[in-house]
């Protein structure tokens, strides 16, 4: 009996952990290239009783055992980097990535990546994100520049007083990563490389499997509210019904308590 009451408690701590991850995507459901996230869970160890396949005293196999599962536990939590929908704001440092890749910059004297393309200027006239941490490679907009385009393959081109003179051209690179899922979340956006990640590779927008870029547009959050509604639903379900085979097991336990009375 004892053994149907911690089952069922590792059930109700994982529809629990469920819950805080749905809850997490649906807080940043506005937030600009938020990737939502996914518990997976496994079973737990078994108690065998009877081995499958086993021989009996009068010679005949068993085809089937005894096993006795105990419980669940959450294996890890998985960052789904699907695309999500696009906002246009026309404004010309706005970047969406349509596609594989990620911004660099770099945040602490660190080199980290980001999926949120909502660039600012600072004082120097550098390219950085709202919380200042520069672009990689740094790009330095001329103080004369009266308005920057940006192509699709990341050709940004700075245009002086007369609009037909550019006192700036370069390029925006993109970032790509064998498994971005194993990417380390550092919050603001952030993602640092793991060894789950592997390391990651400089491309060029539009090539080599690499995305593209939108100039003027926002990538915001991949979170489905209605699906996440669901999700949550169901795992309050599933803790409640957790719930209800600890009561059960409570009750046969009271149930064996009283037969001496």
């Amino acid at each position: 009996m004892l053994r149907g009451l911690w089952t069922a408690a590792s059930g109700m701590a994982a529809q629990q952990l469920n819950v805080d991850i749905i809850a997490n995507n649906l807080s940043n459901v506005n937030t600009t290239g938020f990737k939502k996230s996914r518990a997976d869970f496994q079973d737990l160890m078994y108690q065998t009783l009877r081995t499958a396949g086993a021989t009996t005293a009068a010679g005949n196999q068993l085809p089937t055992g005894i096993q006795i599962g105990m419980g669940a536990k959450a294996m890890g939590i998985q960052k789904m980097f699907s695309q999500g929908d696009y906002n246009q704001t026309g404004n010309e440092l706005d970047l969406a990535i349509e596609g594989k890749g990620f911004f660099k910059v770099v945040s602490n004297d660190e080199e980290v990546y980001t999926r949120s393309g909502g660039f600012k200027i600072d004082s120097e006239g550098y390219i950085c994100t709202p919380a200042g941490d520069r672009l990689q490679p740094e790009i330095t907009i001329p103080s004369n520049a009266v308005s920057i385009s940006i192509d699709s393959a990341g050709r940004l081109v700075a245009w002086g007083q007369d609009k037909e003179t550019p006192v700036l051209e370069t390029d925006i690179k993109l970032y790509t990563f064998p498994n971005p899922a194993g990417l380390h979340s550092m919050g603001r956006n952030l993602y640092r490389p793991t060894a789950a990640s592997g390391e990651a590779t400089e491309g060029t927008p539009g090539s080599d499997g690499v995305g593209t870029l939108a100039q003027g547009y926002l990538e915001m959050s991949n979170v489905n509210v209605v699906e996440e509604m669901v999700s949550m639903i169901i795992a309050q379900r599933a803790y409640e019904v957790n719930s209800k085979a600890i009561q059960t097991a409570d009750n046969m336990l009271q149930m064996a308590n009283n037969i001496k009375r």
